[in-house]
């Protein structure tokens, strides 16, 4: 995406000197299985002498916080998710097809050519492709239309990354309605749960 077209959003994570742990976050992320990681929180020691705490606090149970930016274009098109551990990139799917279906509209191709490229710069080994519709319609129409329109961006993807693409393991999945990110009542809202996305793992 171009950088003179984003704005970004942060999470804000606060550590209470009680000893709890809250994080805040901009937006709710979708969540479909399989698709986050969770990593063994630091050992912690407790009588350290560099740690001060009020007297009688004591130390809630260590756990990792995911840090989370969201970067997304002026109109809303397409954002990108970027954690600790995996990047994501959600693309609604007007952009991507016309009304109602999963074929691929011509301007799809660069789009997709630039997750193809951040694939490749990651070297990422696992590609979750995940199709999501709005609530309108059945749910069994939409089952169908957001595997197709997975499938689809899969096809894209592995064109677009040639001989690399033989290196990586796709998964790839439609979830109709489910894991909407934003509120289906409203025209606004599905339009940003009818979207393709896009996770892999960072390389670093």
């Amino acid at each position: 995406m171009p950088r003179h077209h984003l704005t970004a959003a942060t999470l804000t994570v606060l550590l209470l000197a009680t000893g709890t742990a809250v994080a805040h976050a901009d937006d709710k992320p979708s969540a479909p299985p399989g698709s986050t990681t969770t990593s063994a929180p630091p050992d912690v020691d407790a009588n350290s002498p560099g740690l001060k705490l009020a007297d009688g606090a004591t130390l809630a149970p260590a756990k990792v916080l995911d840090i989370k930016s969201v970067v997304e274009d002026l109109s809303g098109d397409e954002r990108r998710s970027d954690t600790n551990e995996t990047v994501t990139f959600a693309l609604q799917a007007e952009v991507l097809f016309p009304k109602d279906s999963a074929k691929l509209n011509p301007d799809a191709q660069s789009r997709i050519q630039a997750i193809a490229d951040e694939i490749k710069s990651q070297k990422a080994s696992t590609v979750r492709v995940f199709g999501f519709t709005d609530n309108l319609g059945s749910y069994a129409h939409g089952l169908t239309l957001s595997k197709k329109r997975a499938e689809a961006v899969h096809d894209q993807l592995t064109a677009a990354l040639g001989a690399a693409g033989g290196d990586v393991t796709f998964q790839v999945r439609g979830y109709s309605e489910d894991y909407p990110i934003a509120d289906n009542g409203s025209e606004e809202g599905r339009k940003k749960n009818r979207r393709v996305e896009v996770s892999f793992p960072k390389s670093g």
